[in-house]
């Protein structure tokens, strides 16, 4: 796709798909409400504005125009396999819980689970009726909530994010909202692979491991180029995805 103005990187760890846009010659900027890196270049609660943009109220996505692209990191903590186990009243979690206590755990859970799938239904229709381009990322694993409970099936799943230079496989799908990927194909394998089993839980409820979530520059820079530019790249071995 043709990108005449600028790239809005949603949520956590959207700061490196924002550099390799800029890299590529295309203005980006990132937004989120936390800025652990010092590089975040809008502070802005993303929650409260997709809420007023879908409740027809002044937010941040009347700045962005059909020109531009969003490109959405939308948080997984209550949507991916890990999540899901924690509904089961023998969760590790709960070891030390009685009945009672796993159960209002696990009630609480699901009430969370049911803002952030309301906030992302909600993200998505407000692209779709402003015919804003976006593209929404989430984990695909087997046990992953959104496989069987969302609005759309993703429009692309990656199974072995390593082979486009990612540090983990972690098979991750793609949702474009009034835009369409391209279809190139960049074989390029992570310098290192690390397993997600083994990385630090987030520091509160509601927000990504930013060990969990991170994304390694080659991984971004191919994606952009396979998925969202259709640029060939001199680099790696090519075909069609």
């Amino acid at each position: 796709m043709e990108i005449k103005g600028k790239v809005h990187c949603f949520f956590e760890q959207s700061g490196t798909f924002k550099r390799e846009f800029i890299k590529l010659g295309i203005p980006a900027e990132d937004y989120d409400i936390q800025n652990n890196f010092g590089e975040t270049d809008h502070t802005d609660d993303l929650f409260a504005a997709i809420e007023d943009a879908y409740d027809g109220k002044p937010s941040l996505f009347d700045n962005i125009t059909p020109d531009d692209l969003i490109m959405a990191f939308f948080p997984c903590i209550y949507f991916c396999a890990t999540s899901q186990m924690s509904f089961f009243w023998g969760c590790t979690n709960y070891r030390a819980k009685t009945t009672k206590e796993a159960t209002d755990a696990i009630l609480q859970r699901s009430k969370d689970r049911e803002q952030f799938f309301s906030l992302a239904v909600k993200m998505l229709a407000v692209a779709k009726i402003r015919g804003l381009r976006l593209v929404m990322e989430n984990p695909w694993s087997e046990q992953t909530y959104l496989k069987a409970n969302f609005v759309i099936p993703p429009t692309i799943v990656d199974m072995d994010r390593t082979k486009r230079g990612d540090f983990y496989t972690k098979p991750t799908a793609y949702w474009f909202i009034s835009c369409e990927p391209t279809k190139g194909f960049t074989f390029q394998p992570a310098k290192e692979h690390k397993t997600i089993m083994t990385s630090k839980g987030a520091s509160r409820a509601g927000l990504c491991s930013e060990e969990r979530s991170m994304i390694s520059p080659d991984y971004a820079r191919n994606f952009i180029c396979d998925f969202i530019l259709g640029k060939t790249q001199e680099i790696g071995q090519l075909q069609l995805f």
